[in-house]
């Protein structure tokens, strides 16, 4: 609708006969209804403002994004019709100063979480409005979709990084990991040799403690590189307290040098899971040591199992140093760590475990009070996978 044909008929309003007024009014009518229809249609949040800072229109999106009723908002201030935006946060400016335009990011947690687009125009500006016109339209948009491919495009990105990194330090460590294998089993051969029997157990026994530590060792490299890369698990049956028990067992020395006493909370009867022996090998390797870094003057680990209809719950329980609040939303960053002796990998690795066998990680933490972290493994294997539109793929 033209501005121009409005005001075009309130100058001839006193010479048109009733039947042309009634006629032009139809017209407005109609063009009312169709703009009314578009505006209200549209995803996008709009808001009008006129030069009191009062709200002359909302479409119902605006109620959508920031909760309240479009039509209760008509005639209120900003600050009473969204009561939920700071304004003066957001604009530090009285409403009538508004002369520029402005566009921002604002997170908001009412009625849903979300991340908007706010993005102020002045009325001067708007093509069709009058020149002396006050007030702002207030374009409001939902870009939390954007913002989550836009971090998960990051961290996809990061994550191979840290992959080629990886098999990089891995085989440069592979090498003279070889090496010494192989001078082991020189060694082993020369003692043959030594005819004083006691000196020959002695240094065979401290060979073979070096050999197995050195295929331990490999060990965690092959299996920390198949928890980076993404491969599928190859599932067979298992048993996770059998699998808990097997992983102790390799730490032994170290809990027991850390003066950390292990409980265990396991039920009678455990239903066998379909999982990848050897990357659950590596998260409850990963998780245990955690716990052990966090107690460092001696405590006590609880491992616990709980069974439901649908998962079986791990739990690793330390009564550490716990996890400091600003620490928490970056704990499964990549080289993030709050330890001397940490490398930041271990709980990201587990992350990955966990979503490649279609699990969950929950973590209860107190500061000085200890942490408990949840593994969530699924009873059955899921076999619906949502899959990304073409037009996610794309972005």
């Amino acid at each position: 609708m033209k501005s121009g044909f409005l005001e075009q008929l309130l100058r001839r309003i006193d010479r048109i006969d009733s039947g042309s007024l009634q006629t032009h009014f139809l017209r407005l009518a109609r063009e009312k209804g169709l703009l009314e229809t578009i505006l209200q249609s549209i995803r996008e949040g709009l808001v009008v403002v006129d030069g009191q800072g009062k709200v002359a229109y909302a479409n119902e999106a605006v109620a959508r994004l920031l909760g309240g009723d479009a039509e209760e908002m008509t005639g209120r201030s900003l600050d009473q019709a969204l009561p939920s935006l700071d304004w003066e946060g957001l604009m530090g400016l009285d409403p009538e100063a508004w002369t520029q335009m402005m566009n921002r990011e604002i997170e908001i947690t009412y009625p849903e979480h979300r991340v908007v687009e706010f993005y102020v125009v002045p009325l001067q500006v708007v093509q069709g409005a009058e020149e002396d016109a006050e007030g702002a339209l207030i374009l409001l948009r939902d870009v939390t979709s954007e913002r989550a491919r836009q971090e998960s495009t990051v961290e996809t990105k990061r994550l191979e990084a840290i992959t080629l990194l990886a098999a990089g330090v891995a085989h440069e460590i592979g090498n003279p990991l070889n090496s010494l294998n192989i001078h082991l089993q020189i060694m082993e051969r020369e003692l043959r040799d030594v005819k004083e029997k006691e000196i020959r157990d002695s240094l065979q026994e401290l060979v073979e403690v070096s050999s197995n530590e050195i295929k331990r060792l490999d060990q965690i490299i092959h299996s920390f590189l198949r928890a980076l890369r993404p491969t599928q698990p190859q599932r067979e049956p298992v048993e996770v307290t059998s699998l808990l028990e097997d992983t102790l067992k390799g730490m032994e020395r170290e809990i027991s040098d850390r003066g950390v006493w292990v409980e265990r909370e396991f039920p009678e009867k455990l239903p066998t899971l379909q999982l990848d022996k050897g990357q659950m090998h590596q998260a409850f390797y990963n998780l245990i040591r955690n716990a052990l870094q966090a107690m460092t003057g001696g405590g006590i680990l609880t491992l616990g199992v709980r069974v439901s209809d649908t998962a079986v719950a791990v739990s690793f329980s330390d009564t550490g140093s716990g996890i400091q609040a600003e620490d928490l939303g970056a704990i499964f960053q990549p080289y993030h760590t709050t330890k001397e002796e940490g490398t930041g990998l271990g709980l990201m690795i587990v992350q990955r475990i966990m979503q490649d066998h279609g699990g969950q990680i929950e973590i209860e933490t107190r500061p000085d009070q200890g942490t408990t972290v949840t593994l969530l493994l699924p009873r059955f294997e899921n076999r619906i996978r949502l899959l990304t539109s073409r037009q996610e793929s794309e972005a």
